[in-house]
């Protein structure tokens, strides 16, 4: 009796024992949760109970250097959702139907969203309002208040579709920059994203009358660029019928910079694509064959458009790198440039055992001075006065003009000079680099350098944004000019001028004279690659030579045309029809009033609002030209209109010009 007593006494103790234990152990989970994990959990549940939807802001505008061309804008447009336990039961089909009729959506799927068991389900994005009205007025007709949701977002558009494509980029589908300016200054054009809030159970209902809670999106900060619309039109225009005409294989590009502040006035690369369908085929062999390729075939060619050549691609410079040559050696006190007879062409030239043969070995350029040298372009005479500037003084020389570094310019995607290590260089190697070849740099690197000998010898950074406008304040942000150390003296600068001068008065660059103006430049022709069959045709300019205003890199990849693959013959005419146009436009003053009176020039007629009929006879009795890009052959010239034109009416130009129109 007393054990039973004991034994009873004993599992009442272990009961209560086992009761605080869990008590114990519930006061300290539940301490746990409220002290430890009472922030987390709150944070959960007010995510949980409060359905939050995000209103994009709109992105910055894009500007040209005037600030008056829209080159990327943000168009108000709609985002639709659903909220399917705000749906009544006996209205989910019927919305259904209604918003894949609407916005050509496959049905089922759509039921699948308004009977899914979520607070909120995406139904379409970047919806034009036109259709959210039509959606607007079928709710109302039916009664619906609750469900669907209307949201204000913004779509992405490019007004001039292919214009300067390389440059500004394009967006995602979540207006984030992928490409171009769009990407570098992302987190300036993007701005700051605003919701809707309001409180809901589990299925998305409605909790309380609160109502919604709304924050206002910040929109982005706008851009004003260097690029100048007018400056862009032009280059862009010559440098397709250029590489149309050559029969360039692999394209080109055309920079134009203002050696005085670093601003690109223009940067074109051709193939482009639209700015406003990145992602389609953008050219009509391609279209031919697209829906035929494979994934990696188009990311491939994609790819490949959506570079920007002129900084992304290297290329061998050839004979333009001989300025980089003669600013040495006139700096260095090596020679001068007219000293008669100084030097000697026989042909050829002997390095380290080494032959290597001036372009024209054929028939040698016997006795020169350096001006004459460069006007004929002869290797052997730049080879020698490598030898004589010797490796690291050279190498010092392409450290100052930025060649061994990139430009820094403010686009993504930059790749930087191909050298060999200075250490490596040996007599062979100095030889080659003195001449053009057997390294790579980008055209961006080569337009800055030749910036430095045309603004007087100071190293300039180049850019493409020349101001920041707060989208709020509207008050505007200058982006500095940066300017580095001084790479040649005033008079050296002087004397290359000079030389670049003749080079296109009497030399190989006499194909890029603009009657009335004093134009300097140098041609260029080098291999593509080692035993590649392909060429890199290029020419710089310079003008006006006695106060340098522009400087235009023109590279042309692998023109298999009849017209050859020389610097000379197929590169300076385009640079030439370029200084052209853009001269006048520009207003720079004519230096040679001689030549002006000798040409015929006018004032460029005003054809805006007129039929394309009426504009090409206004332009033929003027004594100009009309180009219509793209023109199909379904074009209606009697009826169309012509919306803009370039040249802008009222600038001077000469006589037998075209007149570049879009309708």
């Amino acid at each position: 009796m007393v054990t039973t007593k004991l034994s009873s006494k004993k599992k009442m103790r272990n009961m209560l024992f086992i009761c605080f234990l869990i008590i114990f152990c519930l006061i300290g989970r539940l301490g746990f949760i409220q002290f430890i994990q009472g922030s987390e959990l709150t944070s959960l549940a007010y995510q949980q109970q409060t359905l939050d939807r995000k209103i994009n802001p709109k992105r910055g505008t894009i500007y040209d250097a005037t600030g008056q061309k829209v080159l990327a804008v943000s168009s108000t447009v709609e985002t639709i959702t659903v909220n399917p336990g705000n749906i009544a039961k006996e209205n989910k089909e019927k919305v259904a139907k209604k918003l894949s009729d609407l916005f050509e959506l496959d049905y089922d799927n759509t039921l699948k969203k308004v009977t899914k068991r979520s607070s909120i389900e995406t139904i379409a994005k970047k919806v034009e309002k036109e259709k959210t009205d039509d959606l607007r007025l079928w709710m109302e007709q039916n009664n619906i208040t609750t469900g669907i949701n209307i949201d204000e977002d913004t779509k992405r558009y490019y007004p001039y579709s292919n214009f300067a494509s390389q440059i500004i980029g394009f967006c995602g589908s979540d207006n984030q920059g992928l490409d171009g300016i769009e990407a570098k200054y992302d987190n300036q054009l993007k701005g700051k994203q605003g919701s809707i809030q309001r409180h809901t159970d589990a299925k998305g209902g409605e909790i309380g009358h609160e109502g919604e809670n709304y924050v206002s999106a910040t929109d982005g900060n706008d851009l004003i660029l260097t690029i100048d619309f007018t400056v862009q039109s032009i280059v862009e225009k010559y440098l397709e019928e250029a590489c149309i005409d050559n029969q360039c294989t692999d394209g080109g590009n055309i920079v134009v910079m203002n050696p005085q502040n670093g601003d690109i006035l223009a940067m074109a690369t051709y193939p482009s694509y639209n700015l406003n369908n990145p992602y389609e085929a953008y050219t009509e062999e391609l279209r031919q064959n697209w829906d035929s390729m494979e994934q990696a075939e188009k990311t491939k060619n994609l790819q490949a458009v959506w570079r920007n050549k002129a900084i992304a691609d290297t290329y061998e410079p050839g004979s333009v790198f001989k300025l980089i040559t003669s600013s040495a050696a006139l700096e260095e006190g090596i020679t001068d440039t007219d000293n008669e007879g100084e030097f000697s062409c026989t042909g050829a030239i002997e390095v380290a055992g080494v032959r290597i043969k001036c372009w024209r070995y054929y028939r040698p350029h016997g006795s020169e001075s350096l001006r004459q040298a460069l006007m004929n372009s002869c290797n052997p005479v730049f080879i020698g006065l490598g030898q004589k500037i010797g490796v690291n003084t050279y190498y010092s020389y392409l450290n100052k003009f930025k060649l061994l570094n990139k430009t820094n310019i403010d686009l993504p995607g930059e790749a930087g000079s191909i050298f060999l290590a200075e250490e490596k260089a040996g007599p062979v190697e100095l030889a080659t680099i003195s001449f053009g070849q057997r390294f790579e740099i980008t055209p961006i690197q080569l337009v800055t350098a030749v910036s430095a000998i045309a603004n007087g010898g100071e190293s300039i950074k180049p850019r493409v944004i020349k101001q920041i406008v707060n989208s709020e304040t509207k008050e505007i942000t200058d982006v500095p000019v940066e300017k580095y150390e001084r790479v040649i003296s005033k008079q050296t600068s002087e004397k290359v001028l000079s030389m670049m001068e003749s080079v296109v008065a009497e030399g190989t660059g006499k194909n890029a004279k603009v009657a009335g103006y004093r134009i300097g430049g140098k041609t260029g022709t080098s291999e593509d690659g080692v035993n590649t069959n392909k060429y890199v045709t290029s020419f710089c300019g310079v003008a006006p030579i006695d106060n340098p205003q522009v400087v235009v890199l023109v590279t042309l990849y692998n023109p298999t045309g009849e017209g050859g693959h020389q610097g000379g013959g197929v590169a300076a005419p385009v640079g030439g029809q370029i200084f052209s146009e853009i001269l006048p436009y520009l207003e720079v003053n004519q230096g040679n009033q001689e030549e002006v009176e000798q040409i015929e020039q006018i004032q460029t007629p005003d054809i805006i609002g007129k039929t394309i009929e009426e504009a090409e006879k206004i332009l033929k009795e003027n004594g100009l030209e009309l180009m219509i890009e793209n023109e199909s052959e379904e074009l209606d010239k009697g009826n169309v209109i012509v919306k803009e034109q370039i040249p802008n009416a009222g600038i001077i130009i000469n006589k037998g010009n075209k007149v570049d129109i879009t309708y």
